[in-house]
């Protein structure tokens, strides 16, 4: 009997020895000078309140950003998800996945009223392939056919449409942008690989994602001390684009009545109006 309990001490006494040892052993060393925990707690910067009384000029207006330009490669890179960092439309999958943001159907309209679940984003999104599996003896004889699933690829979506409202406040006589939406637009390929056209995958509410694009860093090619976060780019507006739709009666974009370069010159006039109102407020 007492053997028994020296052996029961003993072997408790070896575990408390080798537990933190075996602890420090499964700790991962830090990838950096400091630890980086500022970006856990943070908060997108919140909007200024605005009353209905005192906005006396509204615009909305539709954009398109081509994640292939310069300036929007933060929005696309990295194609794989590093440590702590992703692309744009990773970030969003991951929070739809998780329930912090809610998707709405394209189909519908982008007013965000039918929402869509992450089943069913999936589902659509993700293609599956009948392949047949040939004996390696004899290539001429099928032995059997499998069902090859190939999972949604981030780097198709190469374009980002944007929905904001301008408006001009009196309360603080300053012109102003709220973005309203984000719609992520892949790109579709047939069987052989050929590019054929553009698919909306789904609206997003952007105040809702808000809080998850500001606790989500991008590269700063300038100083990588300074992380700036998703939320921040839309925030400072450092991002190309250009217009393809401004709210009109006829409820149409620029390319049901215009095309080529026409199409891009109402793009610029939109975009000089814009200018133009605003510089004209202080014209004296």
């Amino acid at each position: 009997m007492k053997t028994t309990i020296s052996i029961i001490i003993f072997a408790g006494i070896l575990l408390g020895i080798t537990a933190p040892a075996t602890a420090q052993i499964l700790d991962s060393p830090r990838d950096g000078i400091f630890e980086e925990i500022h970006l856990q707690d943070k908060k997108p910067i919140p909007y200024y309140p605005v009353r209905e009384a005192d906005v006396i000029w509204k615009k909305r207006i539709w954009r398109l950003m081509d994640l292939r330009q310069k300036i929007n490669h933060p929005f696309y890179y990295p194609e794989t998800p590093q440590k702590g960092w992703k692309n744009l439309m990773t970030v969003i999958m991951d929070a739809i996945r998780e329930g912090t943001i809610t998707a709405y159907d394209p189909a519908k309209d982008d007013q965000f009223l039918v929402p869509l679940t992450f089943q069913e984003i999936e589902k659509k999104f993700t293609r599956t392939d009948t392949v047949p599996i040939v004996d390696p003896n004899n290539p001429q004889r099928i032995l059997r056919y499998e069902v090859v699933t190939e999972e949604f690829d981030a780097t198709e979506v190469m374009r980002i449409k944007i929905k904001e409202d301008w408006f001009f406040d009196k309360q603080r006589s300053v012109m102003d942008v709220r973005i309203l939406g984000v719609c992520p637009v892949r790109n579709l390929y047939d069987d052989d690989g050929n590019y054929f056209g553009l698919e909306e995958m789904f609206w997003i509410y952007f105040p809702e994602a808000r809080p998850v694009l500001a606790q989500s860093i991008v590269f700063n090619r300038k100083n990588s001390a300074e992380e700036r976060t998703y939320d921040e780019l839309f925030w400072k507006r450092m991002f190309g684009s250009y217009v393809y739709k401004e709210e009109n009666v006829y409820n149409r974009e620029i390319t049901d009545y215009a095309s080529g370069m026409d199409a891009l010159l109402e793009a610029e006039r939109i975009k000089e109006e814009l200018f133009e109102f605003e510089h004209e407020l202080w014209e004296f």
